[in-house]
């Protein structure tokens, strides 16, 4: 039997870090907040919403993958996880931070 590792989830939210309401992506699961960078953590794997930490994740460092593009690095608040997402920087709806995602390129962890 093969476990699903993948659940889509684009629901729309409102940030619990800043507030914003952010919009279905619409091509695949949103995770993260595209203004502030925060995530929630609520997945055990993508979309499954099994996690029930609900701590808030911050955007701590982003690195960069030849093919997947920018990978920012999310630190729970409550439990110390680090996670990793894909960013939304190339989308229609509400694409992540640019300027954000570039400047944490440059953090160190």
């Amino acid at each position: 039997m093969e476990v699903k590792r993948f659940s889509k989830n684009d629901s729309g939210f409102i940030c619990e870090n800043c507030g914003r309401e952010v919009l279905p992506m619409e091509s695949s699961s949103r995770n993260h907040c595209p203004f502030c960078l925060c995530s929630l953590h609520v997945d055990e794997n993508p979309g499954d919403r099994a996690n029930t930490c609900r701590g808030i994740m911050d955007a701590v460092k982003v690195i960069t993958d030849a093919k997947k593009g920018y990978i920012i690095l999310h630190k729970c608040r409550k439990c110390g996880e680090i996670k990793r997402n894909r960013a939304a920087y190339g989308i229609k709806t509400q694409p992540d931070d640019l300027k954000k995602l570039i400047y944490l390129t440059t953090v160190e962890l």
